[in-house]
Parts: C-alpha cells; sequence; structure tokens
C-alpha cells in the first residue's frame, strides 16, 4: 500500500496522520468526527479553547463546509488558492464543534502543497490540521521535527521535504465588517487588501482562558524551552557572552560560528523559511539562553516580528 492509500485508511478510521503543507506540518485528523479531532488535542497536549484549521482540496468542499460564502470569501479564494490565507466564515453543522472550540466560525484554507493535495483529494473530506508539534511550541517545517515533537503520538507521518513558505498562514476573520486579519502569516496585509479593499488587524493577543477565534493568538507560542530574549540593535552589547547563542539579521551563514552566533538572511521570504529550524537546531544545544534580533517594523515582516514576539521575552 502505498504512503497516500495508508494516510486515507488511517483518516477514515479516526486516525492522526501529519502531511507538509507549504507553510509548516500540520497533523490531520477527520474535522467532522469529534473522536478522532479529540486526538489532536490530546497529542499536541492543546487547550480546547484553541481551534483548528480545516483542510479542504477545493472551492466546492470549502462551500460545503461553511454555512454562509460571502462575496470576499469568493474573491480571496479565487485569488490566493491553493496558498497560505485562511478563511473564517460561518461553518456548517458538519464540522465538529471541537473544531471550532464550539464557536460558530471555522477556518478554512486550501493548502499549496502537492502531497497536502493529494492526500485531501483522495480523502475527499475536511481535515482539521494544527500544527504537528507539541502546544505552544515551535512549529514544524521537516517530517524530522514532527519526529521529534510526536513519536508515538500519531500513526503515520507524510514526508514532503522542507516546507518552502516555513510559517503559518494568514487568518483573516470575514464574518466582521471590515474583515480583521487573526494571524498574519505568509500572505500579507497589503495582497488582501488589494483584492477586498480596506482591512484592519487585532490588536491584542487572546487570553488563555477565553476561546480563540483563530489559532496562534496566544501570548506565548512559537516557542523553544531555551529560555529566548528578543532584543533591538543598539542592545546587542547587553547581551551575555557565554553560553548563548544570537540570531542576526544581515548576510546569511545559516550554521553557527563563535557562539552559537547565527546570521539570517535581510530577506523576510528568505528568512522566514528558516527560523522555526534554526530556532529548534539551538534548542538542542543546553544553552542558558537565545538572543534574536528583531528585525525592521515594517509591513514585510509583520508575521515574522509577530512569530518572535509570541516565542521569546524583550531583553529588558
Amino acid at each position: 500500500m502505498n504512503p497516500i492509500d495508508q494516510a486515507v485508511q488511517i483518516l477514515k478510521q479516526g486516525g492522526l496522520v501529519a502531511f507538509p503543507t507549504e507553510t509548516v506540518y500540520g497533523l490531520g485528523a477527520d474535522a467532522r468526527r469529534s473522536d478522532a479531532v479529540n486526538r489532536i488535542f490530546a497529542a499536541k497536549g492543546r487547550p480546547s479553547n484553541n481551534p483548528l484549521i480545516v483542510h479542504i482540496h477545493d472551492m466546492p468542499k470549502a462551500r460545503l463546509y461553511a454555512s454562509h460564502w460571502p462575496q470576499k470569501a469568493q474573491q480571496l479564494a479565487e485569488r490566493f488558492w491553493p496558498g497560505p490565507l485562511t478563511l473564517v466564515v460561518q461553518k456548517s453543522d458538519a464540522i465538529s464543534p471541537l473544531v471550532t472550540a464550539g464557536g460558530s466560525t471555522v477556518g478554512l484554507r486550501i493548502p499549496n502543497h502537492p502531497l497536502a493535495l493529494q492526500l485531501l483529494r483522495q480523502f475527499d473530506g475536511p481535515l482539521a490540521a494544527p500544527s504537528a508539534n507539541r502546544s505552544t511550541r515551535i512549529s514544524p517545517t521537516t517530517a524530522e521535527h514532527v519526529r521529534n515533537d510526536l513519536a508515538g503520538r500519531v500513526d503515520l507521518i507524510l514526508d514532503g521535504g522542507r516546507c518552502p513558505v516555513g510559517i503559518e498562514s494568514t487568518v483573516i476573520d470575514l464574518t466582521a465588517d471590515p474583515p480583521i486579519i487573526l494571524r498574519p502569516g505568509g500572505l500579507s496585509k497589503a495582497q488582501i487588501e488589494a483584492a477586498i479593499g480596506p482591512i484592519s488587524e487585532i490588536q491584542r493577543p487572546n487570553p488563555s482562558n477565553q476561546p480563540a477565534a483563530s489559532p496562534g493568538q496566544q501570548e506565548i507560542h512559537y516557542a523553544p524551552t531555551t529560555p529566548a530574549f528578543r532584543f533591538e540593535s543598539h542592545q546587542q552589547n547587553q547581551i551575555p557572552q557565554s553560553n548563548v547563542a544570537q540570531i542576526l539579521i544581515g548576510q546569511p551563514s545559516l550554521r553557527p560560528h563563535g557562539q552559537h552566533h547565527i546570521t539570517l538572511p535581510n530577506d523576510p521570504t528568505r528568512y522566514a523559511r528558516y527560523i522555526y529550524a534554526i530556532l529548534r537546531e539551538l534548542d538542542t544545544r543546553n544553552l542558558d539562553a537565545i538572543y534574536i534580533q528583531m528585525p525592521p517594523d515594517e509591513p514585510p515582516w509583520t508575521a515574522i516580528r509577530d512569530r518572535l514576539r509570541r516565542a521569546s521575552r524583550p531583553l529588558d
């Protein structure tokens, strides 16, 4: 039996399959089955008030699992799907309430990865799939990352190589007027506004004791187990020099040098592709701390700055 056939069989039996997308690896289960969805929360150690994104393979499937499909959803889907954009719309009764943390909306997206699309087409149903890692920890961008986090907790891992985007999808709530970006990600605000006009952005993290409208709204998320601190360029002389790592921005080396120093590209697209893998590598080195230089506070870096703020504490 080939891996896709095996994965479909597991999913139809209520099991868990980790699979690659263009953003990060997802931990998939049938979004119509509460027993299967509950296994996702148990495997990740994820709180039940943190909803899951549902992956489908085409537009008719998206409309099937939405009780209302607004015109702006149609415009964005036609423009950006498959791709790193999640559309939050009113859900249909077919989706388990566990997927949406009991809420009335669901996040839907079509991933832009050939293996994910092959799996979704063959399964022919909705897959609830958060990132395939332990809750609040660094998202996985390779199959090895998934194995390191979830060995024994997932029934099958489909290996599709390194994820080309490297950070999670942009999530936009289309039930609000104007629509609201709940989580910045692989698609920019400017790109979305070019398609549907003005939108706004959520201003603060979701309180941990309240249901969220979207994943990725917790104050602590995407974090290494090693204490991580973020700093601005002028603070670099405040960083200790022994048994620590620094992640800097400039001409990339992509390999540690000196005291575990790593320089990542001064380009948000390339930086995003590597940041989670670098954080995971440094997290294995028994360091006292990881220090991360913050990129510029400019629109192309918005999603990366969001991830770094949730993964670290300010140096002050």
